[in-house]
């Protein structure tokens, strides 16, 4: 009995000293969970918080509602028909070159001034005419050559001289200004052809003061380049608006641009020979929804009917084609307000839109087609945003390249992006 009693007394005072090690084991191993887990803790919450991606999701062109307009081009010869502050409306056969006939003598103009500028009012020099010219002008006539009456040893001023080459289209003008101011018609000439690549016209050669000679060519294109030039002239523009001029030898003399002041016509020159057809360079300028517009044009190479001559088919055509143009002008939206341009996304969940906070509006026509890009502005620039973004933020601008001039628009930020939540924080990357 007491070896049972001593055993039974010895098994109850080794079990308290067991049961305070598995208490001290418990309770390391909850603290060091409670360090682990500090720690992740700590180190979940100090990582760097993720940023918001932003994305461009528009790519131009722009491009107005509608189909655009189709033009009455005439069925043969070359058109070019353009806008200013728009661009091309119709080309066929546009860098075609043909001979230019009396449309060379803007060009011709062009050089005489450079070498003898004249403002408005100005009167110029006076001019000689030799024998050469004086002497040549009965045959001419008889000829039916585009020449006015000239005398040996008369004299006429340089603005006379302008106005008798652009308004009655004097051929034997054309010659005496080129001698006048080069020395010779060859000279001249290499002027002209100098002129013509200074100015971009690369379908354009000049053999000849007048445009008598096939071999002064150009092509539609290069007209309503070089129309552009001359009506920059403030003399020029005048001269090749006037319907009539008095001249010595001569009295009133017309111009056979019988379309001024038609359809808003206001200039410039006409040209026609028997075997390469009528040709018409204009300029006309309307209102259109309370803004000047200014339509330029070419029509070259027109042939006759038994009714109208080749001029006339010539200037009928412009004059349509004129017409045609600034009915299909209007105002036309290009951008709205509103539109998506800028996608932004987060790893977290939420996301917003970049979008236009003004619409972009033009006189153009139906189907325009411009060139716009979008850059991402401030820290969206980088591609990523931190968070919280605001509402109205600026993230991006729109660029539309219209031809009047660049116009830029800001995209800003539909909606805020609050950071992420701590649960977020602490979860990602399990």
């Amino acid at each position: 009995m007491s070896r049972s009693g001593s055993h039974l007394q010895g098994s109850s005072s080794r079990s308290p000293r067991g049961a305070g090690s598995y208490v001290r084991v418990l309770a390391l191993l909850i603290a060091l969970v409670v360090v682990v887990a500090a720690v992740f803790v700590g180190v979940q919450l100090d990582r760097g918080l993720p940023k918001a991606s932003a994305s461009v999701v528009f790519h131009g062109p722009l491009t107005a509602a509608g189909t655009p307009p189709v033009l009455p081009v005439p069925d043969r010869g070359e058109t070019d028909v353009a806008v200013e502050g728009i661009g091309t409306l119709a080309a066929v056969n546009a860098n075609r070159e043909v001979p230019l006939a009396s449309l060379t003598k803007l060009v011709t103009a062009l050089v005489v001034l450079a070498h003898h500028p004249l403002g408005i009012g100005e009167q110029g020099p006076e001019i000689t005419v030799p024998a050469s010219i004086g002497s040549a002008y009965p045959s001419e006539y008889a000829a039916g050559d585009s020449v006015i009456d000239v005398a040996t040893g008369e004299r006429l001023s340089e603005l006379q001289c302008l106005e008798a080459m652009l308004i009655p289209s004097a051929d034997n003008v054309a010659d005496l200004l080129a001698d006048w101011t080069a020395g010779s018609e060859s000279a001249f000439v290499a002027e002209m052809n100098a002129e013509a690549a200074s100015l971009g016209l690369h379908h354009t050669h000049f053999a000849d003061p007048a445009g008598l000679s096939y071999a002064t060519v150009g092509s539609a294109a290069d007209m309503v380049r070089l129309g552009k030039v001359v009506m920059a002239n403030p003399l020029l523009s005048l001269i090749v608006a006037m319907p009539q001029v008095d001249l010595p030898l001569n009295g009133v003399v017309y111009n056979f641009d019988y379309a001024l002041g038609r359809d808003g016509i206001v200039g410039i020159k006409t040209g026609s020979t028997v075997d390469g057809g009528g040709d018409f360079l204009w300029v006309a300028r309307r209102k259109v929804d309370g803004q000047e517009m200014t339509v330029i044009g070419a029509v070259l190479g027109q042939y006759g009917t038994k009714t109208l001559s080749e001029l006339l088919v010539a200037l009928h055509a412009g004059e349509r084609l004129s017409s045609a143009a600034f009915s299909d002008l209007h105002s036309v939206t290009l951008l709205r307000p509103g539109r998506t341009l800028v996608r932004v996304t987060t790893p977290w969940g939420p996301s917003t839109r970049g979008v236009t906070t003004r619409g972009v509006t033009t006189i153009g026509f139906s189907g325009e087609r411009v060139n716009a890009s979008v850059h991402l502005e401030g820290a969206a620039g980088t591609g990523s945003l931190k968070a919280p973004l605001h509402a109205g933020e600026q993230l991006a601008a729109i660029e539309v390249d219209l031809p009047s001039g660049a116009v830029t628009v800001p995209a800003t930020a539909v909606g805020a992006i609050r950071g992420p939540s701590t649960s977020w924080r602490l979860e990602r990357g399990l």
